[in-house]
């Protein structure tokens, strides 16, 4: 029976049967003088600096996993972030896997049938429990093989103190009204109204955001799609409108994410697309602030980017009972806080998750609110790391006063056709 036949038995009987919500996936309790199973886990460590959490949560997640399942050992390395993916290449090349590992990309690995899928992992219901957008996002040829982990979506912050002394009402809804806004804060002596985040830390998150909120994208059910009309009048807009009168600061180029979030919390960026991570660090520093919907073009709420990490599980070291033993405790009911959606860092990926924290309350509600209908970055193609790169050292020049944005999106184009092509053969 192939993989796709089996997922789709799995759906069929989840929905004919009953079946109890926590399914047990552990392995019989260890003995005395037993071995206990290795379960090596590769994680993402994360810069503080504006006051993140994310990725803390792993030693009290290991701790409780353990204490119901003596029989594993789970070891963790924690890997900066900036260097994970490029790790974890190095190691599966080199024939070192680890059995679980979190990273950005996951299609060549699949490809290469380097990974367990979800339906191989998890029992039904936790299987079907994942948001459909996220679960959708993770599959490669209608196969579920990324996890989804930590998820987020933006939002338009803007810094009501600064808003208030620009004489600036309300956020924008229209890209007009953000441009209006951008002047009156330019005007109050903000250095840099809107902060546009061009530079080499998430340029690609960015672009999305605004392509979406223009009416564009740049993938379809084929493939890539830089060029195409909504792309080139975005891009033309960012440049004439807000990077030429000085309403994006000095040059979005250089303005990475990490860069851009200290800056608001130092009143020098007036608004800027950011995560609820952002949330906690302003309130350590009261700085005052409130988040909107981005807006799309010509009103309304934009599309939203949807961003999340993958949990991958590796065939290498053929320890699929424990993988699906911890990655069955990490998402059922006991342990969601701890993954996600207990705090302010990131949101939960499961549906029962997202219901618990709405029936909260919760401030991360809004944010919550845009991930079923998020478009997310082409993960399950193949050659998305080389584009990625090629869109973070690429798109800044797009909006330069003297760039070109046409052919910066032609030659992003041909180079994505190009990298794909290369990846299948």
């Amino acid at each position: 029976m192939g993989r796709q036949d089996q997922v789709r038995r799995r759906r069929f009987l989840h929905q004919t049967a009953s079946l109890a919500s926590g399914a047990a996936l552990g392995l019989a309790g260890c003995g005395a003088g037993e071995t206990r199973t290795p379960l090596r886990l590769m994680v993402a460590s994360y810069d503080k600096s504006v006051g993140a959490s994310i990725g803390d949560q792993w030693a009290g997640v290991v701790k409780a996993f353990e204490k119901k399942h003596p029989s594993i050992q789970v070891t963790v390395e924690h890997v900066p972030f900036e260097k994970l993916d490029a790790t974890l290449a190095r190691r599966v090349r080199d024939g070192k896997a680890p059995d679980i590992a979190q990273s950005n990309l996951f299609a060549s690995y699949a490809a290469n049938d380097l990974l367990y899928a979800a339906s191989d992992i998890f029992d039904i219901a936790t299987e079907s429990d994942f948001t459909l957008s996220l679960a959708q996002a993770g599959k490669v040829h209608r196969v579920q093989y990324g996890i989804p982990l930590m998820a987020s979506t933006p939002r338009l912050f803007y810094n009501t103190a600064l808003f208030e002394k620009a004489g600036v009402d309300s956020p924008p809804r229209t890209w007009a009204e953000l441009r209006a806004a951008a002047q009156a804060l330019q005007s109050s002596g903000v250095p840099t109204p809107y902060g546009l985040q061009f530079g080499p830390e998430a340029a690609e998150d960015e672009l999305y955001s605004w392509l979406l909120a223009g009416e564009g994208d740049y993938t379809t059910s084929s493939g890539y799609d830089f060029y195409s009309d909504p792309n080139v009048a975005t891009l033309t807009w960012l440049r004439d409108e807000l990077v030429g009168p000085g309403l994006a600061g000095a040059d979005p180029a250089k303005l990475s994410r990490t860069a851009a979030y200290e800056q608001f919390l130092g009143g020098r960026i007036g608004m800027m697309l950011a995560h609820p991570v952002l949330m906690d660090a302003a309130d350590g520093l009261k700085v005052p602030y409130a988040h909107a919907a981005f807006p799309a073009r010509r009103g309304g709420a934009a599309v939203p980017v949807g961003i999340n990490d993958w949990l991958l599980a590796f065939r290498q070291n053929g320890r699929r009972a424990a993988c699906a033993a911890f990655l069955g405790f990490v998402y059922g009911k006991e342990s969601e806080a701890s993954y996600g959606g207990g705090g302010a860092a990131a949101l939960p990926v499961t549906e029962t998750g997202a219901e618990a924290v709405a029936a909260k309350g919760d401030r991360l509600n809004k944010f919550i609110g845009q991930l079923p209908r998020a478009r997310f970055q082409p993960t399950s193609m193949r050659s998305w790391s080389t584009v990625r790169r090629e869109i973070r050292t690429e798109i800044g020049r797009a909006v330069r006063r003297d760039g070109d944005p046409d052919a910066i999106l032609r030659s992003l184009q041909a180079g994505a056709t190009r990298s794909e092509a290369q990846a299948r053969s």
